[in-house]
């Protein structure tokens, strides 16, 4: 856009919008050597996932974590890649997420928005797609890390890098960003319905339903991460939700990495001791803290968990997908962005 008191040399300025950025995880470009050691090492060098000093983690790190865990981590990728578009079900997610937020904010705002998604780990980058947004003339922008819950481990350090971003800008745009959403009553209904597609009552439901959170090192709770709590309270709010009883929902965390006491009942050895203590026969589990499937739901979930319960003596194990594109993810999600947009778009 250039207006007659503009120098005829002056640098094209593009119509003002806001943009709107959604953030997730991230995931490897492929599921070869290199292409999951990179991966590994950007996620594994961020001092907020694992905050050891560099001088103690980086040779354990390069070494002998690099050197063997891309070809493990390689394999349980591909058996859950999307080959027919060639990335993982985190990315086909994400875009399906994003096009349908597109839609629908375009439909409340036109094109005053501009809707897009990164990764905080691999590709698309935070910093190409802040780049992106700002030559589209973009100077305001909201930033949206796809966590329900808030752990310093997820959405802190999404924020850390989207404001890295800002670093490199000339001209910064006026910022937000969300906060957690674990409480929502619009995120607990869409959790609940798709409990209820699979069980429709408590009397159609198993012995035992599992919200399965990822894990965190239990120092970092004690440090002031209110991840804990937060996931707590969303199993308490899907139970009273439901209308089920206490006894029959629970809490437990997964993905335990490196030798520290992790947040606990650990998913794996609770399911395993369900089925061997308890006597439990059938479980269904569901991940509230994902809000797209990935590799921790499709092969830790669906192949490693399932697997403790049926060696331990379980008969019948229901994976609930994670919310992905669902309409009703889709109207939670919508709603977070709108209200965070007021002020800025009516």
């Amino acid at each position: 856009m250039k207006t007659d008191t503009m120098p005829a040399d002056h640098p094209e300025v593009p119509t003002a919008k806001v943009g709107v950025l959604f953030a997730n995880l991230g995931t490897p470009d492929n599921y070869d050597y290199w292409s999951m050691r990179r991966y590994l090492n950007e996620f594994l060098s961020d001092k907020r996932v694992i905050d050891y000093p560099s001088w103690k983690w980086q040779p354990i790190l390069q070494g002998p974590i690099l050197t063997i865990r891309p070809f493990r981590s390689g394999a349980n990728y591909k058996m859950i890649w999307n080959h027919e578009e060639g990335e993982s079900p985190l990315m086909t997610i994400t875009k399906a997420q994003v096009a349908k937020l597109s839609d629908k904010l375009g439909d409340a705002f036109g094109d005053r928005i501009m809707v897009d998604f990164c990764m905080r780990y691999g590709n698309p980058s935070t910093k190409s797609k802040v780049d992106a947004m700002v030559k589209a003339g973009c100077r305001r922008i909201l930033f949206f890390p796809l966590y329900p819950h808030y752990s310093a481990t997820t959405s802190g350090t999404a924020n850390d890098e989207f404001f890295r971003a800002l670093m490199d800008q000339t001209w910064q745009p006026a910022v937000r960003t969300t906060s957690a959403y674990f409480d929502r009553a619009d995120y607990i209904e869409a959790l609940a319905q798709s409990v209820e597609r699979v069980y429709p009552t408590e009397a159609d439901a198993p012995d035992r339903v599992i919200c399965s959170y990822h894990g965190m090192p239990e120092r970092y709770l004690m440090e002031g991460d209110p991840y804990h709590c937060q996931c707590q309270k969303t199993t308490r709010l899907l139970t009273e939700r439901l209308g089920w009883s206490e006894d029959r929902i629970q809490t437990t965390f997964q993905s335990v990495f490196g030798p520290e006491e992790w947040l606990k009942p650990y998913t794996v050895e609770e399911v395993a001791r369900l089925a061997k203590e308890d006597g439990v026969k059938k479980i269904a589990v569901l991940a509230p803290a994902f809000s797209a499937d990935c590799i921790e739901t499709l092969e830790e979930i669906k192949g490693e968990i399932c697997e403790a319960f049926e060696e331990a003596g379980g008969e019948s194990f229901t994976y609930i997908p994670c919310l992905n594109d669902d309409p009703a993810h889709i109207d939670a999600l919508a709603n977070v962005t709108i209200e965070n947009l007021a002020g800025w778009l009516e």
